[in-house]
């Protein structure tokens, strides 16, 4: 059976307090000839210093948290994986909360992660923003607040879009990977062209939908052609069933792929051939896009994570002003063809 911090001190003839100093890491001064003495009886006696004792003597601890917005969206799971691996190679436990993008939990999760003096937090998702549109709970202002107290308190924080509050950034371009997506769709001759948006407020389903207005528009086509959605799978079947019974559109960009993934499945289970009729594209290049050949716009979700946990890791100056902007690239496959219009 291991031993206990009273029987190092017994064993290395010093107080409990004085070996509690020399094995945590406390900046309280211990001689060198102490400390050997000490960490010699540590090993004779199969001593492990608590891991959450030792977080508490010197504030920091192994753990990094990873807010998300929902735990089973494919999105996260590959951010969280990315994470995940960086910090395991090192030594450090990972957390993931799931939130289901309210602020209120995020909010808790902060608090509980500031508390457990964690190393980092990770926020994966977007945050909430009146410019686009939300209806921000009290919370919301406290959660800055809170955010700003951990970082304070030295928890290094990292967001993988656009927060109200001071981090920071390593994030993909969500504004230019729709607008790309959307004028591939023109470039294959689709005029009439739907976008099922995420949720409304949020900051990455505005900058969404601001690329797909723009590639429109650019292509000197209306762009209003918009419905609401929620970035999973019933939110596309939902734009489907409003959309059948009237002049289908030529296509459907979805604002990420479980909702496209929606729309294809829907269209399909109507009868309406995919692209034969509609061409069908998302955003992500999530698992479950490849299964369904959907044509998507690849976001480096794994780098996303792994590279958040390594500026934890580093722990240079946590500066708000940082921001890493990752490539994306478009990826064609056998949901899209080319529209013919007659002349």
């Amino acid at each position: 059976m291991p031993g206990s911090l009273a029987d190092v001190a017994r064993r290395a003839g010093v107080s409990v307090a004085t070996a509690s100093r020399a094995l945590s890491g406390s900046r309280h001064p211990v001689s060198s000839v102490v400390r050997a003495r000490i960490e010699q009886a540590a090993l004779e006696v199969g001593y492990a210093p608590s891991a959450l004792a030792r977080a508490l003597v010197t504030r920091r601890s192994r753990i990094i948290g990873v807010i998300v917005g929902d735990i089973v969206d494919p999105y996260f799971a590959e951010i969280t994986r990315g994470a995940e691996d960086v910090a395991r190679r090192h030594g450090y436990m990972t957390i993931i909360c799931n939130t289901d993008r309210t602020p209120v939990t995020e909010l808790a999760y902060v608090r509980l992660l500031r508390d457990y003096q964690a190393e980092g937090i990770v926020f994966a998702g977007g945050g909430f923003d009146l410019a686009a549109g939300a209806h921000l709970p009290p919370e919301a202002a406290e959660l800055d607040r809170t955010v700003d107290q951990a970082r304070t308190a030295g928890v290094r924080v990292i967001s993988l879009a656009a927060r109200s509050f001071p981090s920071t950034q390593v994030s993909v371009d969500n504004r230019a990977a729709c607008y790309d997506v959307t004028s591939y769709a023109t470039s294959l001759g689709h005029r009439r062209i739907a976008h099922v948006r995420g949720p409304a407020g949020l900051s990455t389903s505005a900058a969404r939908l601001s690329g797909f207005q723009a590639a429109m528009s650019d292509a000197q086509l209306d762009p209003s052609l918009v419905y609401e959605g929620d970035f999973d799978y019933e939110s596309g079947q939902a734009a489907v069933t409003r959309m059948l019974g009237r002049q289908l559109p030529d296509a459907i960009i979805g604002a990420n792929d479980e909702s496209a993934i929606g729309v294809l499945m829907t269209l399909r289970q109507a009868g309406v051939r995919v692209p034969g009729d509609v061409s069908v594209a998302g955003i992500d290049d999530t698992r479950p896009s490849r299964f369904v050949d959907l044509t998507t716009v690849s976001v480096p979700m794994y780098e996303l994570g792994a590279l958040a946990a390594r500026r934890i890791l580093e722990r240079p100056r946590d500066a708000s002003d940082d921001r890493t902007v990752l490539p994306h690239r478009l990826v064609p496959r056998g949901t899209t063809a080319r529209r013919e219009h007659p002349p």
